[in-house]
């Protein structure tokens, strides 16, 4: 059980990494294309363009961690995963490679293209939109078990389930809130203030509709799945805090003050909601036929794979934090007077 708790621990914590790595990248190319679209662009596409040039390469290392230690933690989730998630883990990846192609041929006239603007804003709503059901098929219900031990997924059920609608909403207002809160705090310490401007407005819109699909969500758990909505009742606590943090970034957004402490305050909130989704979750993967018991490795392995993923979570966090202080704290790259 040991091994099964610190594997979970890991996975979720790169995923949360990834939601908040993620965010920024996807929500930067919507504001991107926004900017383009009412004539902003020369607001915050320069600034836009000199954060995401170094930060896309390392973002989709969150994610193909995330999945190869599935597949090595818990064998038995990532074969119901697997046949659950054929169809919009392919969506996804085929969003991300458009996103991808956009990266590839920036230096050639992509950046300057509305057509590939407009595939790189979309793609920033809609892939994380398309993730988002891994969370929703993990709360049970759209899966049949046959007789044989054999699943079939039934996306018919997904399409008509509120919940689920209410995930990808909530999944698309939150990429655009952490996003705008972040580039907001990077327009700051670029000494932009125009760019700044715009930004925090944009935190400001996305605020609200962030906690409201919050709400939104919560409700429509009570209705699908009674047993975990009755559990997260358990850790209520941490959904205050997360609100409280909430209230303080927003705060400190609309006063202009301490925009960093704004964007970690944000970067808690989501991390209490997140965990304290996660840890009412517990014990089940996928609810209810996949348990962190029922679906883990050996025990010989999982030793293997908490060593293995605890010393590449350090690199990488590593890797990140090196990333940010010469990269993005440069001040020659902030104002853009290097190339990035």
């Amino acid at each position: 059980m040991l091994y099964e708790m610190i594997g979970i621990t890991i996975l979720w914590a790169l995923l949360y990494g990834y939601v908040i790595v993620a965010s920024i990248d996807f929500g930067a190319g919507f504001f991107s294309y926004y900017g383009k679209l009412k004539k902003k662009d020369h607001l915050i596409n320069d600034m836009v363009n000199r954060y995401l040039t170094p930060v896309w390469e390392v973002t989709n290392v969150f994610f193909i961690y995330i999945f190869v230690g599935l597949v090595g933690f818990f064998p038995k989730a990532a074969y119901y995963y697997g046949t659950t998630l054929l169809v919009p883990g392919s969506v996804a990846l085929i969003l991300l490679t458009i996103r991808g192609t956009f990266y590839a041929f920036a230096d050639y006239g992509a950046r300057e293209s509305t057509v590939y603007r407009f595939l790189y804003g979309v793609t920033g709503l809609l892939t994380p939109a398309a993730l988002s059901t891994v969370l929703t098929i993990s709360e049970g219900g759209f899966i049949r078990e046959g007789d044989d031990g054999g699943i079939e997924f039934v996306p018919q059920l997904l399409f008509a389930s509120p919940y689920s609608w209410t995930v990808v909403l909530l999944a698309i207002v939150s990429v655009l809130f952490i996003s705008a809160s972040f580039l907001t705090y990077y327009a700051s310490r670029a000494e932009d203030k125009e760019a700044m401007e715009l930004l925090r407005q944009f935190a400001l819109w996305w605020s609200g509709p962030t906690i409201f699909a919050s709400i939104l969500v919560f409700s429509t758990l009570r209705i699908h799945n009674a047993f975990h909505f009755t559990v997260m009742l358990h850790y209520s606590w941490m959904f205050l805090l997360s609100f409280l943090f909430f209230m303080g970034a927003v705060y400190l957004i609309i006063q202009r003050k301490a925009l960093g402490t704004a964007f970690i305050m944000v970067m808690l909130q989501f991390g209490f909601a997140f965990f304290g989704y996660g840890i009412s979750h517990l014990p089940y993967l996928l609810f209810p036929y996949v348990t962190i018991e029922s679906g883990s490795t050996n025990p010989q392995m999982g030793l293997s794979l908490v060593i293995v993923f605890m010393g590449g979570l350090f690199l990488l966090i590593f890797s990140l934090y090196l990333l940010f202080r010469h990269f993005l704290y440069n001040a020659n790259v902030l104002k853009g007077q290097a190339k990035s």
